[in-house]
């Protein structure tokens, strides 16, 4: 029963984690039809920054969001509004501009990485925060990873929510779903895009917040790998469905957690198997169209 539940929760941690980073990068493709392969950059700026707000200015890791949040959405809402929009204007068709955007944004995930180099430097950095175990059923649990699955799944729901329940969240939904539409009937299409692509970007720091606090060592090229596992994630939930992501998020952490138990070193090779397979059965993923 411990065993169990060490797995399990263990998958469901990692889960949240998936969740968030799957759900930004679908909201990117989704509507701003920007397959985002510098995404887990994101997620390493929003891990250093935090790092850097606790050690330096002393600022709780989870209050530190206030500071780096509105930085990190920023920076992806002027990237759609400046080099996307440009690169929409130039393309002459949908499938040119999503060709053309998969191109910048390998680019820019070198960029971003090269920055982040100089200003932090390839060093593995790390801090303490909140270690002490809690013990769940007999198995042991460190603080900081139970209040990471908690704050990974209060912001999944509250994004959902915020699709669903408000106007702008309908405003996204319709650009979406017919953007040509959506401009006839009021909606301000490129500042919808560009909000997407700067939501997409705050999820990733979220995500890279949470990481930092329970991960022993963060650096400037962690993004990739979160990346690769977004990637999968999406197509596993279905191309543009966030909760399709969410869910996809938490099943492929608990696959993960339950491969590693067995055999540490199988665990991205069982994503990656999860992927080709799901490419051959069900192409449109779980919730996909």
């Amino acid at each position: 029963m411990t065993q169990f539940l060490d797995v399990f929760i263990t998958g469901l941690i990692n889960g949240g984690i998936y969740a968030l980073i799957a759900m930004g990068m679908s909201l990117q493709y989704g509507v701003a039809r920007v397959f985002n392969i510098s995404h887990g950059e994101f997620i390493m700026i929003g891990a250093l920054t935090t790092y850097t707000l606790y050690t330096v200015l002393h600022i709780n890791p989870l209050l530190s969001v206030v500071i780096s949040g509105p930085i990190i959405f920023a920076i992806g809402y002027l990237l759609h509004l400046t080099l996307f929009r440009y690169l929409k204007k130039k393309s002459v068709s949908a499938a040119a501009f999503e060709g053309n955007s998969l191109l910048a944004t390998f680019g820019l995930m070198f960029i971003i990485q090269n920055i982040a180099l100089i200003i932090w430097t390839s060093q593995m950095r790390g801090y303490s925060f909140l270690t002490k175990g809690i013990s769940i059923f007999g198995a042991q649990f460190a603080a900081n990873r139970l209040v990471a699955l908690g704050v990974a799944v209060a912001v999944g729901v509250f994004f959902y929510l915020f699709l669903a329940r408000t106007r702008i969240g309908k405003a996204i939904r319709a650009a979406s779903q017919d953007p040509d539409v959506a401009g006839l009937m009021g909606v301000n299409i490129n500042t919808v895009l560009a909000l997407c692509f700067g939501l997409g970007a705050l999820m990733a720091g979220i995500a890279g917040l949470l990481i930092s606090i329970y991960l022993p060592a963060i650096h400037p090229t962690i993004g990739a790998q979160y990346t690769f596992i977004a990637i999968i994630v999406v197509a596993l939930g279905g191309l543009g469905s966030i909760p399709g992501s969410f869910i996809g998020g938490f099943i492929l952490g608990i696959v993960g957690s339950i491969v590693t138990f067995f055999e540490p070193g199988l665990a991205l090779v069982s994503y990656y198997l999860i992927f080709m397979v799901l490419l051959i059965v069900r192409p449109k993923g779980i919730f996909g169209k």
